[in-house]
């Protein structure tokens, strides 16, 4: 049993509109130069055990990748490492894009 969810595109959607989520891009750089999710921070999932300070605080964290795989390894290690509220995008930004929401330039 994973300690984390899965969550789809359009509930994605619904909840980067709160406002209340930190959502994170855990694709390569050369990935993530084509496009990424408004709003998402980049940590390559290499980057991740040195990075995961840097993610903080009581709000959800949603992470995604090309395809929903990396980012569900992202979940699992953010959950062993005690973090709740933890979500995977299912289908990761494929998934996105397919239902049709748009991607924004990496800044």
């Amino acid at each position: 049993m994973s300690g984390y969810k899965e969550i789809d595109a359009d509930e994605l959607h619904a909840i980067l509109a709160t406002g209340k989520v930190v959502l994170v891009d855990v694709r390569s750089d050369a990935e993530a130069a084509g496009g990424i999710i408004r709003g998402a921070q980049h940590i390559p999932l290499s980057l991740l055990p040195v990075k995961m300070s840097e993610l903080v605080g009581d709000e959800p964290l949603v992470f995604y990748c090309h395809s929903g795989i990396r980012s569900a390894q992202a979940c699992g290690f953010m959950n062993s490492n005690g973090r709740d509220q933890v979500f995977n995008l299912r289908g990761g930004i494929l998934a996105w894009g397919k239902a049709g929401h748009p991607l924004a330039s990496k800044s």
